[in-house]
C-alpha cells in the first residue's frame, strides 16, 4: 500500500497581483487590494505531500530530514522576505497568484525528488485560502 508523508514549512513573501496588458482600473476591479502598486505580503505555509510505498530497508517513504533539507534550499531560503515581482525571473512574467506560487514551488522540488515518488503541493496565502497543485 501506498503511504502518503508531509512536511510543513512556512515563508514571508511580498507581491503584486496585476496583469500588465489590463488598464489600472481593470487591474483594480480584478485584484483589489492585491494590485497595490507598492505590494503587500503573506506568511505562507507550505505542506508538501510525498506519497509513495514504504521501504523495507529503511521503513520510510522517504526520508524528512532530506525532504526539509531540499524544501529549505529550493524554497523557503529563495522566497523568505523576499519580492516575488521584482526578485525572481520566473515572476517577472508570470503573475504570483497563489496558484502560480504553487506550480513554481512543485517544478523546483519536483526534479530534486524521485521520481517513483508522488508529489503534492499544498500553499496557504491566508489560514482560509489555500491551492493544491497538481489537483
Amino acid at each position: 500500500m501506498k503511504t502518503s508523508v508531509f512536511r510543513k514549512a512556512s515563508f514571508n513573501a511580498a507581491h503584486r497581483l496585476y496583469n500588465p496588458k489590463w488598464s489600472n482600473e481593470k487591474n483594480d476591479e480584478i485584484f483589489g487590494l492585491c494590485n497595490n502598486p507598492n505590494f503587500h505580503g503573506h506568511n505562507y505555509d507550505l505542506i508538501v505531500k510525498v506519497t509513495g510505498y514504504v521501504d523495507a530497508e529503511t521503513g520510510y517513504v522517504i526520508d524528512l530530514k532530506l525532504l526539509s533539507d531540499i524544501i529549505k534550499e529550493k524554497v523557503t531560503d529563495r522566497y523568505d522576505h523576499r519580492n516575488l515581482n521584482l526578485d525572481f525571473e520566473e515572476f517577472k512574467t508570470l503573475n504570483p497568484t497563489a496558484e502560480n506560487i504553487a506550480r513554481v514551488i512543485y517544478e523546483l522540488l519536483r526534479s530534486e525528488i524521485n521520481s517513483e515518488l508522488d508529489l503534492k503541493i499544498i500553499l496557504y496565502e491566508t489560514p482560509r485560502n489555500f491551492v493544491e497543485y497538481p489537483a
